[in-house]
């Protein structure tokens, strides 16, 4: 019924840039905040950044002043755009939205697949 699509990893260098996006596709009929997260081999998965539909945004310490979320809510999607990259942020990059459908009364979180970012140094 909905479908959250990644885009944008790859490898890159450290102290490059990479953007990433989100599309969330299906019968939506509103979505609140959206988010991206990521989660390196062998750790925990942790949150990298939020934007609420009004635009308002949080970052994790280790990302802040390096990243970007921004969204488009016309076309109910998120973009990332990561800047200075450093190798610890190597990691599978998840996008979530908190949304409802068109036939439910409630909200509810979705994840996309996921996108690999790799960045050596």
């Amino acid at each position: 019924q909905v479908q959250l699509v990644e885009s944008g990893g790859g490898l890159v260098q450290a102290g490059g840039s990479l953007r990433l996006s989100c599309a969330a596709s299906g019968s939506i009929f509103s979505i609140n905040a959206m988010g991206w997260y990521r989660q390196a081999p062998g750790k925990e998965r942790e949150l990298v950044a939020v934007i609420t539909s009004a635009g308002s945004t949080t970052y994790a310490d280790s990302v802040k002043g390096r990243f970007t979320i921004s969204r488009d809510n016309a076309k109910n999607t998120a973009n990332l755009q990561m800047n200075s990259l450093k190798p610890e942020d190597t990691a599978v990059y998840l996008c979530n939205a908190d949304l409802r459908l068109s036939n439910e009364r409630y909200t509810y979180r979705y994840w996309g697949q996921g996108t690999q970012v790799t960045v050596s140094s």
